[in-house]
């Protein structure tokens, strides 16, 4: 058994892997490389079965997923190669695939970005296993275990991997406070409708299994993306070309407008905007020079360019440095860009001509009541279950520490495997008089060692750190270990398993919000108007010197539920809840990201957004709805 630091500066491992703090990102790298590893298999005629399954098992603090395939497998000097960093050591550099997924990246920051985890892979009847995981200061860490071996036949039945095949199971174990941990139904959805592997699931039989430690349930749902009703305005794969340096490339489109479906207009989940693909891979969803202009709401479709992929594999910045769109500043990108919005151009402005303007609306009473509904119950949940305290004045904001703090909620570990369980104590927001009390709700076959009943905080080392030593001895075992002090209390929870990797050691310095002072505060959504805001572009946007939510009549998809009399049609309801939804996620996540290690962090923001939307997003629709 060896281990050994990863092969990468550790700073931009750090920083890739925050990028990965989620697990639908995840979800989405790993089913990329299975379906890049099957296209490999079909470039040389080989059979297969074309199956990525997946597994979720989810826990209050945690969870487990696996991602397996039946692909090509992968030899032990193989899985050792995707710990370099990306560049020249990923495939799409060496000519082997295109564009996709993060260019060798992914994977990595995928395990390290949840928590910890291992890859597993039986290639020519050769077997091979490579654990990632942090060391206890914050080190990325593997442990290749000196070598393959031959493959038995308990392999193939545990990794669900046909006898006699090749294929490749990625385990990873979710353990990062940060991470949302997602409902089953929430997780489906959001996957199947992710625009990077729309494409992917329409040729590949995807499967994901719910594993419901409580309820012993298991229900496999087969994920597809659903395309709504629509009407075909351009194609479908209508030719296109454009010149660039003397010679000709040319792209195939697809123009569509949904006829009876909202779509969606930002985001990864995005149903609105031409997909950019070439090959294999999706590159982008976007309108070109018409983005987020008026007249787009209802449009989407494809357009299909290989040449993309050809100028990416040549070294040709098609790409943005974050790998989130194509780099509109690179000059073949503009021929091509320039290309297709000639070639949607009337379309656009047709559907600008069709949409009317109106500059004032107001809501029915019932309709007045729902709203006010929604924002108590916002301001609920932001003020009792997020901490969120706004003190008297227009739009301050305040911020709050963390008294209690275990190095990770959620510890999935191996059995009759000694591991240590540690909580942080923040000794200068307490008193020395103050007592701490510890409750444990473990097994007989569970040890924790010492037993602490309680505490005096003067007591406490000087770096307010108190371990356990934790022992599971039957597989299946979970328990918790609770930690309180007054109004404050900490909680982690443990599960033993037979495959766990028994690493791990959290996310150092990661730390959770807190709960704030409750005096002399004021409710964070005081209201809502519906009002011209002379913006075509924004639809809704919160006022922090008014605290109130404004809808905005300039915006297309708001006119459309405008009377000629300025009334907001009762029929679209669902429009409001999703525009309140949309301004509130959306500050309720700055004021949380904003308590944390990762403020001033696009991409945490944005992440906490999507968490708030998918954990809140139901209960705002049902209000509006009349439930």
């Amino acid at each position: 058994m060896a281990i050994s630091s990863l092969p990468v500066d550790q700073r931009v491992i750090d920083i890739d892997s925050r990028r990965f703090s989620s697990i639908e990102k995840a979800l989405v790298e790993l089913i990329t490389n299975s379906d890049d590893s099957y296209s490999r298999l079909e470039s040389k005629d080989m059979i297969h079965d074309g199956k990525v399954l997946i597994t979720y098992e989810r826990h209050q603090s945690g969870a487990l997923l696996t991602v397996t395939d039946h692909a090509e497998g992968m030899w032990f000097d193989r899985i050792k190669s995707v710990l370099s960093y990306g560049g020249a050591h990923s495939l799409m550099a060496q000519g082997q695939t295109g564009g996709r997924g993060y260019f060798g990246r992914g994977l990595k920051q995928a395990v390290y970005g949840l928590g910890h985890g291992w890859i597993e892979s039986i290639y020519e009847g050769m077997y091979a296993r490579i654990d990632l995981f942090r060391g206890e200061t914050g080190e990325y860490l593997f442990d290749d275990w000196d070598k393959g071996r031959e493959v038995k036949d308990t392999d193939y039945r545990r990794l669900d991997i046909p006898e006699g095949g090749n294929g490749t199971r990625v385990t990873i174990v979710v353990e990062n406070p940060l991470t949302n941990i997602p409902y089953f139904s929430s997780l489906t959805k959001t996957i199947a409708n992710n625009i990077y592997i729309r494409d992917i699931l329409s040729r590949r039989s995807v499967e994901i299994t719910n594993i419901n430690p409580a309820a012993k349930l298991e229900a496999s749902v087969a994920l597809r993306y659903e395309e709504p009703e629509f009407q075909t305005l351009l194609g479908p794969n209508d030719l296109g070309s454009f010149g660039f340096e003397g010679k000709n490339y040319e792209y195939e489109i697809t123009l569509k407008k949904a006829m009876n479906r909202e779509l969606v207009l930002r985001g990864n989940e995005r149903t609105n905007g031409l997909l950019v693909v070439s090959g294999t891979a999706v590159l982008d969803c976007q309108f070109f020079q018409f983005e987020n202009q008026l007249g787009t709401e209802y449009l989407y479709g494809s357009v299909s360019c290989p040449s993309l992929s050809e100028m990416l594999a040549k070294g040709m910045p098609i790409i943005s440095d974050e790998r989130d769109g194509l780099n509109m500043k690179d000059p073949f990108v503009m021929a091509f860009s320039d290309s297709v919005s000639k070639m949607i151009g009337s379309f656009v402005r047709n559907e600008q001509l069709r949409l009317s303007h109106f500059d004032h609306a107001s809501t029915s009473k019932r309709t007045t009541e729902m709203i006010e509904r929604v924002l108590k119950k916002m301001n609920e949940i932001a003020t009792d279950q997020l901490g969120i305290v706004v003190q008297a004045g227009p739009g301050s904001r305040f911020g709050t520490g963390e008294v209690l703090r275990f190095s990770t909620p959620f510890y999935y570990r191996k059995v009759s495997h000694p591991f240590r369980v540690s909580v942080y104590v923040d000794k200068a927001q307490l008193a020395d008089q103050d007592i701490l009390t510890f409750e444990y709700e473990l097994p007989d076959s569970m040890d924790a060692v010492p037993d602490r009943q309680a505490m005096v905080v003067a007591e406490l080392p000087e770096d307010g750190l108190i371990q356990w030593e934790v022992t599971g001895n039957e597989i299946g075992d979970k328990g918790r270990i609770k930690v309180s002090c007054g109004a404050y209390n900490a909680t982690s929870e443990i599960v033993i398993a037979e495959d766990a990797s028994g690493k791990g050691y959290g996310h150092p310095g990661v730390k959770r919000a807190g709960a704030g002072n409750m005096g002399n505060t004021v409710s964070l959504f005081r209201g809502y108007d519906l009002r011209n805001l002379n913006n075509e572009m924004v639809r809704a946007e919160y006022s922090p010197e008014e605290r109130l939510i404004l809808i905005n009549t300039e915006a297309p998809t708001v006119r459309l539920y405008v009377s000629g009399q300025g009334h907001f049609k009762d029929g679209a309801r669902l429009l409001l809840a999703e525009l309140l939804l949309d301004v509130i996620t959306d500050e309720l996540a700055r004021y949380y990201i904003d308590r944390t290690a990762e403020k001033g962090q696009p991409e945490a923001y944005d992440q906490a957004k999507q968490d708030l939307i998918r954990r809140y997003g139901v209960e705002v629709h049902s209000i509006m709805m009349g439930e």
